[in-house]
């Protein structure tokens, strides 16, 4: 029975970033990873980020840019509205990167590996160990036809949306949230694309919304090559995305040329991150515990930072002899203070636009100049000029009321993130935390008369 320190479910981003992080620190990690090595990294995802310095400085980060970094010129987005052909663009202040998602992940595997993490593909896991207290103390997992056993003082599930760890384990005596659907998550298809001739807008990335609330994606790697994508919120009818994403790009100039040289599905949460990802023996990061924008599905640089943090928890609880819940706590105080606080009111956000016809709010966001609109959803004020601001009152005439919806919304969304900033420091203050968000969260569902979400 291999036993470990800590054993990493997953090999994806928080899984390999975790891995490193334990064992730059000296303690015997191993990742379990289901795919075999030849099909490590290949994940379906939108492969946009902001630059290498959206990951921990665990690896070594100019290899991982050398060899996975394809398109670091992306400095604007495109909003393609479907009803006016016309298009909205955006300046980024800070330009942004696509990136070969294969060899990424093959890089940070590499990484972890070459810090002594021990990489056991082809491993898929099928239970959780328990103590008669609890404690998370390992996992079952099937390798080559064989059950295998683990233990571990900790266990890192990285293993990504609606992990089977999870369902495994009785996490009832525990904070670890369980308020989990799978309406909170997203069903996402993508395409990668090659096409004979360069494309324009190698230097952005482009978004257009569709049925469902759901939405379409263009990344280039490349000018002839592209990430190509559409994904819808499971709360909705489900939408047959291969179908979807082919009318899409059949009826696009620059792209019904193109060659599919690979395609992928997966599901992502589009929800606020878990209120507690720890317990006993057991944490929780990346995907399995909701670290993804909602608004954006951008979970690369939240899964890298929490599977950092987790693995740099762990080795710190481990090291005092203590991997109780509380011991393991200081890492959901680091997530919530961190991304956690942005992307809770983010998913604000999202909740206001189940309660519209997506026809509606892609009129406002027609209307509304781009970066303005970008501020007020990402912290900023809504602010326009004299000019501007008659002319987009003009252009909004109808959706006032909407507006009005939405400016209150992000008062709340102001709210919430000052309570995620004022995360408990210890688990014997969650509940009254946990309470006042909640109160929040009430004013929303009164201001938008959306379904309760969670």
């Amino acid at each position: 029975m291999p036993s470990h320190e800590i054993v990493v479910v997953g090999g994806g981003t928080a899984g390999a970033f975790a891995a490193a992080t334990a064992a730059r620190e000296g303690v015997s990690v191993a990742v379990l990873e289901r795919k075999p090595a030849e099909e490590a990294g290949r994940i379906a995802c939108g492969d946009a980020i902001k630059g290498a310095t959206a990951f921990p400085d665990v690896i070594d980060l100019s290899y991982l840019e050398r060899e996975s970094f394809t398109n670091q010129g992306i400095r604007r987005g495109i909003f393609r509205n479907p009803k006016t052909g016309e298009d909205v663009e955006i300046e980024f202040d800070e330009s942004g990167v696509v990136l070969d998602r294969k060899r990424y992940g093959e890089v940070i595997l590499e990484e972890a590996e070459r810090l002594g993490a021990e990489i056991r593909y082809g491993t898929v896991v099928k239970g959780v160990r328990q103590d008669d207290h609890g404690r998370v103390t390992g996992v079952r997992a099937v390798r080559d036809g064989d059950v295998e056993t683990y233990e571990a003082d900790v266990v890192i599930d990285a293993a990504g949306a609606l992990s089977i760890l999870q369902d495994a384990a009785d996490l009832s005596g525990a904070t670890f949230d369980t308020n989990v659907s799978y309406t909170q998550f997203c069903s996402a298809y993508r395409e990668i694309l090659d096409l004979p001739e360069p494309v324009e807008w190698d230097d952005a990335i482009v978004f257009a919304p569709t049925d469902q609330l759901g939405y379409l994606w263009y990344f280039p790697r490349s000018d002839t090559r592209i990430n190509a994508g559409v994904g819808f919120q499971m709360s909705e009818e489900p939408m047959k995305l291969a179908d979807a994403l082919a009318r899409h790009v059949g009826s696009d100039p620059e792209l019904r040329n193109a060659t599919v040289v690979d395609k992928l599905g997966a599901a992502l949460p589009t929800r606020r991150p878990y209120d507690s990802a720890v317990a006993p023996g057991f944490m929780a990061a990346g995907d399995a515990a909701g670290h993804v924008n909602p608004t954006t599905g951008g979970g690369i640089p939240g899964a890298a930072r929490a599977g950092h943090w987790a693995a740099r928890e762990a080795v710190r609880a481990i090291s005092a002899g203590d991997v109780s819940e509380a011991s393991l706590w200081g890492y959901n105080r680091e997530v919530m203070t961190g991304f956690g606080k942005r992307f809770a009111a983010a998913d604000l956000y999202n909740i206001w636009g189940t309660s519209h016809d997506v026809g509606e709010l892609t009129d406002i966001v027609s209307s509304v100049p781009g970066q303005q609109l970008v501020d007020a959803l990402s912290g900023g004020t809504l602010s326009l000029g004299p000019a501007t601001a008659v002319r987009t009152l003009l252009d909004t005439v109808g959706h006032w009321s909407t507006l009005l919806e939405l400016y209150r919304i992000r008062n709340r969304a102001d709210a919430l993130v000052e309570q995620y900033e004022v995360y408990p420091s210890d688990p014997a203050n969650f509940p009254a935390w946990q309470r006042r968000r909640d109160e929040i969260l009430q004013d929303v569902y009164e201001i938008c008369g959306a379904e309760p979400k969670y």
